[in-house]
Order: C-alpha cells, then structure tokens, then sequence
C-alpha cells in the first residue's frame, strides 16, 4: 500500500537497498512491480538495464542467448510513468533504450548537458550525459539520465 504524502516514488530499487527508509521516499521493488505504478508522485527509476547493454544478447562466450530489449517492459513503463508523472530515469550510458527501433530518444553527447529528447514524439522529455563519480559513486559509472516534467539541474 502506498503512502499518500509521500512526494517522490523510487521504481525498480532494490529490496531494503538505498531508497528504502529514506524521508519522504516511496520505494517499487521488484515485489511491489513498478510496471503497475499510477501516481500521483514524480519518480525516479532504475529499470533493469541487462537487455539493453553491451551484453544485452549475452556473454561473447554465449552469444545469442537473449533478446535486445527483453526486459519485460520495465523500460516502456518507466518512460510511460515519468511521462505522466513527471521524474527521471537513470540507465547505463550507451543504452540500447535509445535505439530509434524501440523508444528513439536522442542520444546525448558526452559533456554536452541536456539535450530535448522526445520532442517530435510530442514529449517533453530531456535527456543527458553523466558520471555519477562526479556525484558521489566511488566508480565513474557513466550513465544517460531522461527527465521529464522536471526542473532540469545543472550538471
């Protein structure tokens, strides 16, 4: 059951990791299925990124054992949420998820700030180049973030 005052919902998070206990945090783990989230707070999310990555088929040692994408709409529901409810996804730089053959967002360019996304789409979404080490991650981590609905941060 959700919380009603809480002003921000963490979807695909770990079970009792971060997002969890925080004030003013709703957290989605995979038992309470972020796919089904229907507001009314802005989100952020963590869809899983395995099938969208370099190995997203599989390891060069077994190639082909999966489907680019695969990931059992967590992505599509993700973007559908931040969307309507305003928020951010953070996913690995290079994502497949960009891909004009599945959601044609822009690619953003390293070091080259928020760029519009999803504009001829009929969105608002704004997308973005970073590496979380500048924000505290102990690797550099490079990662695109898509924000919609937001006040967009300086990066």
């Amino acid at each position: 059951m959700r919380a009603p005052d809480l002003p921000v919902a963490a979807l695909y998070v770990e079970t009792d990791g971060g997002y969890f206990d925080l004030p003013g945090v709703d957290p989605w783990d995979e038992a309470r299925d972020a796919r089904t989230y229907d507001g009314p707070h802005p989100i952020v999310a963590h869809p899983p990124c395995q099938r969208w990555g370099r190995y997203a088929t599989g390891s060069p040692r077994k190639p082909h054992q999966y489907v680019v994408g695969d990931d059992k709409g967590c992505f599509k529901a993700a973007l559908a949420a931040v969307r309507k409810w305003g928020g951010v996804i953070e996913h690995p730089a290079d994502s497949r998820a960009w891909d004009p053959e599945f959601f044609d967002l822009t690619k953003p360019t390293r070091g080259g700030g928020w760029v519009r996304a999803d504009w001829m789409q009929g969105f608002d979404g704004w997308t973005c180049y970073v590496e979380q080490g500048f924000y505290g991650h102990f690797s550099r981590k490079p990662t695109w973030l898509y924000a919609c609905g937001v006040e967009l941060p300086s990066l």
